[in-house]
């Protein structure tokens, strides 16, 4: 056994190439779209930007104050020619989650997908916070 610590610039070094955002997404496995959150005087509004996605291809779910958005896309495309064929696919999907404050009316959740935005708008209830409590470290 060693307690020498070893270094393997390679490693790293290839790690790293994988790890760029020049490298071509389409050897990357992940995709997550930008989100925005708005605290308005009376709810709360997420956007979600998913240019190209339907909304069939949503799922969202309010459980126990989590609200989870699922997204999947899949795409096929083919080309028959005299002498070819060419056929492409690809698949992006995405799911995040919210761990949402406790003065939310979960009935009254709502969301709609146009122009590529998902919006969801979450009414808060008259229910108020706690008040934030600061804690003294000993």
């Amino acid at each position: 056994m060693s307690l020498i610590k070893r270094d393997f610039p390679m490693l790293t070094n290839l790690s790293d190439f994988f790890e760029n955002d020049w490298f071509p997404s389409g050897l990357k496995d992940e995709w997550s779209p930008a989100i925005n959150v708005v605290d308005n005087e009376g709810q709360y509004e997420i956007e979600v930007a998913a240019p190209g996605m339907k909304k069939d291809d949503f799922n969202v779910t309010l459980e126990n104050g989590i609200l989870t958005i699922n997204g999947k896309s899949e795409k096929e495309e083919e080309e028959k020619k005299k002498n070819y064929t060419r056929k492409e696919f690809s698949s992006r999907s995405f799911m995040k989650s919210f761990t949402l404050p406790d003065n939310i009316d979960e009935e009254g959740l709502t969301a709609k997908y146009d122009d590529g935005i998902l919006k969801l708008v979450l009414v808060k209830s008259a229910k108020e916070l706690p008040p934030k409590k600061e804690v003294v470290i000993d």
